[in-house]
């Protein structure tokens, strides 16, 4: 990951199988032929997470704790996910949401790790993952600089490399919540990040937008079919939209930098596209040239470009010209 490389674009499929191993394996093989690259779950084990508790999400109708005891996958569930991600050439990553997690996706021997936004400012889960030595996505949806930063601080102390999504934690995000322009402060606050959106609105043009200002990592949640139930469906794209944003985003990037100058491929378009000085009625040896028999038309293969037009005015004809000739510097001589 880098500025220099195309996005990597991460399906979320976090819960969406809704506890059920089959689905999260067709998942996989949707985000695969999609063309997506890297799939991340959630790792949950509830009792090391959270203690017993009533509180609804604002996407849910239900008690996080019952909703994590129904959604969490097994370790093994989560082995035979990542032999699958890969036999299918794509990274497997998963959120640990607790020291236990996160030691489970250890033993797993994973690439990488990401942190969830609620985690940002979790100093000792953020501390005891950068210990494990490998690089970490995280998410900032919830934090400001002043509490990135020490997040930031601790992931350099251990010498992993990281990324920093911006992230908005509405679930859907209105597209004026969404806030690119924390990109660039991210950018000014931590020059040395990786940076990325991790985006929960309802179309993948967000995403799309966020490349042309220096995201290299795209998040969005993932579904294989829109109408099955789960909290975070509202705000998952489709493989059919997954296609295009991974086409989109590359596109994007191999669309940026340069500089506004004539491209010698281009000469082909100046050959019919650029105007020349050209006579438009017959014109004596020793005529002057005036608008009256000279003016511009294509193509623009002639001599005495457009931009020379004021230059020939007032000048004579060295020859008798016809009509309909591209005039060149030797047809003429000053009057």
């Amino acid at each position: 990951m880098g500025i220099e490389f195309p996005p990597l674009v991460i399906a979320e499929i976090g819960i969406n199988h809704e506890g059920d191993p089959a689905k999260a394996h067709r998942m996989i093989d949707d985000a695969a032929d999609a063309g997506v690259e890297c799939v991340k779950f959630q790792t949950h084990v509830v009792t090391d997470e959270m203690i017993p508790n009533d509180v609804v999400p604002g996407n849910a109708d239900e008690p996080i704790y019952a909703m994590m005891e129904r959604c969490a996958l097994s370790a093994q569930d989560e082995r035979e996910m990542k032999a699958h991600a890969e036999e299918r050439g794509m990274i497997f990553l998963s959120t640990p949401f607790s020291r236990a997690a996160a030691d489970r996706l250890a033993e797993l021997d994973v690439p990488a790790y990401k942190i969830g936004s609620g985690e940002c400012n979790n100093y000792p889960l953020v501390r005891h993952i950068a210990s494990l030595g490998k690089p970490v996505v995280l998410s900032t949806g919830m934090n400001d600089i002043a509490s990135i930063r020490p997040a930031v601080e601790i992931l350099r102390a251990a010498g992993v490399g990281f990324a920093l999504l911006h992230c908005t934690s509405l679930y859907p995000t209105p597209p004026e919540m969404v806030r690119l322009g924390a990109l660039d402060e991210l950018r000014e606050a931590f020059p040395d990040a990786v940076l990325g959106l991790s985006d929960h609105t309802t179309s993948i043009y967000p995403c799309l937008g966020s490349v042309a200002l220096g995201a290299r990592v795209l998040e969005r949640h993932f579904t294989s079919d829109a109408g099955w139930p789960g909290p975070d469906i509202p705000v998952s794209s489709t493989p059919e939209e997954f296609g295009r944003l991974v086409e989109g985003s590359r596109l994007i990037h191999a669309s940026l930098g340069g500089s506004k100058e004539v491209l010698a491929a281009e000469q082909p378009t100046i050959d019919f596209a650029y105007a020349c000085v050209v006579t438009t009625a017959p014109v004596a040896a020793g005529e002057r040239l005036s608008a009256a028999n000279v003016w511009v038309k294509r193509p623009g293969t002639g001599q005495i470009r457009a931009v020379d037009y004021e230059r020939v005015l007032g000048r004579t004809a060295a020859r008798d010209l016809p009509a309909d000739l591209q005039v060149g510097w030797d047809d003429l001589v000053d009057a």
